[in-house]
C-alpha cells in the first residue's frame, strides 16, 4: 500500500472556498476528503497550515481566534494535525508568514526520510514549486489539488498529477463527520 501525505494551505483553501460560498469549515468532512484525495493509500501524515490569529484585545480579534481555535479542535478530531505560522501587520493589511515555508520544508523532508510515496498539495502558490521539484526528483509524486475555476497554471505545470476540484466535488464534504 503506498503512503501519502495530505498538505493544506489554509488560507489558500479557505478564501477559495469563500470565492464559492462554501466556506464553512466547522461542517467540513477533512477526514473524508483525505479519503478522497488519496482512496487507495496509507495517510502517514494529514497536515493543516495557517497563520495564527492573536488576540489584540479587541472584540474582532477575540471572535477569530475563538473561531480559530474552533476549527483546530474540528481538524484534530478529524485525524489532522495543523502548524501555525504567524500574521504581520504591514501598512494595515495582515499578511501571513512562515507557512509556505513550513509546507515546502515538510514536503522535502517527508522525501529525504522516505515518510510517503505520493503528497497531495491542497494549494495554489506557485512559490512551492522549487520544493515539488526537488520532492520529484527524489521519486516521490506530488498532486496538485485546485479549483477547477481557478487554477494554478504553474503548479499544474510543475505537479505531476492535478486534481482541480468543481463545486459539487466540494459540497459532499459538508455534512456529518
Amino acid at each position: 500500500m503506498t503512503r501519502a501525505i495530505i498538505l493544506i494551505d489554509g488560507s489558500n483553501f479557505y478564501f477559495k472556498l469563500k470565492e464559492l460560498k462554501l466556506h464553512r469549515l466547522l461542517e467540513f468532512n477533512f477526514s473524508s476528503f483525505a479519503k478522497f484525495l488519496a482512496p487507495r493509500a496509507k495517510i502517514a501524515q494529514a497536515t493543516y497550515y495557517v497563520g495564527a490569529v492573536r488576540v489584540t484585545g479587541s472584540l474582532k480579534s477575540k471572535k477569530l481566534h475563538a473561531n480559530q481555535r474552533r476549527l483546530l479542535a474540528h481538524l484534530r478530531s478529524q485525524g489532522f494535525t495543523y502548524y501555525l505560522g504567524y500574521l504581520l501587520k504591514s501598512n494595515g493589511v495582515f499578511k501571513e508568514k512562515g507557512v509556505d515555508v513550513k509546507i515546502a520544508t515538510d514536503l522535502l523532508i517527508g522525501a529525504c526520510q522516505d515518510k510517503y510515496d505520493q503528497a497531495f498539495l491542497v494549494s495554489s502558490d506557485s512559490d512551492l514549486a522549487p520544493a515539488i521539484k526537488g520532492a520529484q526528483e527524489m521519486g516521490k509524486i506530488v498532486a496538485y489539488v485546485g479549483f477547477k475555476y481557478q487554477p494554478s497554471y504553474a503548479l499544474l505545470q510543475t505537479c505531476r498529477r492535478s486534481i482541480l476540484l468543481t463545486p459539487e466535488e466540494l459540497a459532499r464534504f459538508w455534512g456529518k463527520h
